[in-house]
């Protein structure tokens, strides 16, 4: 019996990277927290320690910061794709990198009834994502992006239902035609080219989350999940398929009876655990094979 290396990549995980635009008055800011992982020639350094091939982790993190200001922050899907570019095309013992960037937005301070020049107050709402691979070198280079959400956290009073379903000796649960329903929602979506408006599609597919969230009739929150993947993907033909996780944040009507108090569907305790986690894909029957485009940094522990 053998022992030989299996997969293996490196990288820095966690860079978080804030850009000032200082060129006006009014700055800008884009704050950003950037993983990279190279993928190669590196079994070396791991058999013999050898790291001849090895470019430091270290110098990793200092080019995702130095590219924040050489390259600059126009979206993160652009300023990734440098970046993994940059790994591959520019060392010899690296076939692939994977970079991974979530995005913090910020909304100004208004102050006097007007939006002040250089203060800023945290947004609340989703973090947005972008996945990118690059392997391969020259003409037979490859990339894959993918764009996403995450924390997307969405609630509705009423259009939801949940009937008919399976039924057994352990089964408590009562049908309803109207409940509330709530999520904290992730959403990925794999793009077929680079030519895309990176900063017009991210707010157009959060749109279309949301409007399908509210207005579906749903059934069941694998329904929602489907019509949202499906609008997307009728919306934009650069999008190939959409991955899709919602952990389901159960709303239970509160027993006010105890205190001789009727709760007509308008007190309810917010359950955080244990939770229904609902998750689809939605696909082109034509999509071109994903290749690596869905494997992530942290496979490995998975």
């Amino acid at each position: 019996m053998g022992i030989i290396l299996g997969e293996n990549q490196y990288g820095k995980a966690e860079n978080r990277v804030v850009r000032i635009y200082r060129d006006t008055p009014r700055h800008e800011i884009k704050d950003i927290n950037v993983g990279s992982a190279l993928r190669g020639d590196f079994a070396a350094a791991y058999t013999d320690g050898d790291q001849r091939k090895v470019l430091p982790t270290d110098t990793q993190k200092q080019t995702a910061y130095a590219y924040a200001k050489e390259k600059g922050i126009e979206s993160i899907e652009k300023y990734a794709l440098e970046l993994a570019r940059h790994f591959v095309d520019d060392f010899e013992p690296v076939s692939g990198a994977r970079i991974e960037v979530e995005e913090y937005a910020w909304e100004r301070a208004v102050v006097d009834g007007a939006e002040h020049d250089h203060t800023w107050v945290r947004k609340g709402q989703e973090t947005r994502t972008a996945d990118i691979t690059v392997e391969s070198k020259g003409d037979a280079q490859q990339t894959w992006v993918i764009g996403g959400l995450k924390d997307l956290v969405l609630l509705k009073s009423t259009g939801s239902e949940f009937h008919d379903f399976l039924e057994d000796e352990y089964t408590i649960l009562e049908p309803t035609t109207d409940r509330v329903m709530a999520t904290s929602l992730v959403a990925k979506w794999r793009f077929t080219t680079t030519d895309v408006d990176w900063e017009a599609v991210y707010p157009a597919i959060k749109q279309i989350i949301i409007n399908r969230f509210a207005t579906v009739q749903s059934l069941a929150l694998q329904q929602t999940l489907y019509e949202i993947g499906k609008t997307i993907l009728e919306t934009y033909d650069v999008i190939a398929e959409v991955r899709l996780s919602a952990p389901n944040k159960h709303h239970f009507i509160y027993d006010l009876s105890p205190f001789g108090l009727k709760n007509n569907k308008e007190v309810f305790n917010a359950d955080d655990r244990p939770y229904g986690l609902i998750q689809g894909t939605v696909t082109r029957d034509d999509a071109p094979d994903a290749g690596p485009a869905w494997n992530p940094q942290m496979a490995w522990l998975g």
